[in-house]
């Protein structure tokens, strides 16, 4: 099985910008070992099971946690049989099929 879950989440009751603590999240992410990619609107992480990346968001909130009274977060899943490695091929087949790269 393998697992690519999309989360963005940042507090509502803090100030406009919100990288301080995406980057907060990120930092956690990124320690987590778990190949991901960054996007403008969110973070993809791509695991051998949907738990590992409940794992990532859990510690992801407890940092928020800490200074923000209200965090907000949307989460989609795509999980299915098949192995990890999935982060970029499903770029690579829609270029494929179109016969060019895409911009990024």
């Amino acid at each position: 099985m393998s697992a690519l879950v999309e989360f963005a989440m940042f507090p509502t009751n803090q100030t406009e910008s919100k990288s301080e603590f995406v980057a907060r999240v990120l930092d956690i992410v990124d320690r987590s070992g778990l190949d991901y990619q960054l996007t403008p609107m969110g973070t993809i992480i791509e695991a051998q099971s949907v738990a590992e990346v409940f794992r990532v968001i859990e510690d992801a909130y407890r940092e928020l946690e800490q200074d923000c009274s209200r965090i907000y977060s949307a989460i989609k899943i795509d999980y299915r049989d098949g192995p990890v490695g999935r982060l970029n091929k499903k770029v690579s087949s829609v270029e494929e099929k179109l016969g060019r790269k895409l911009h990024s």
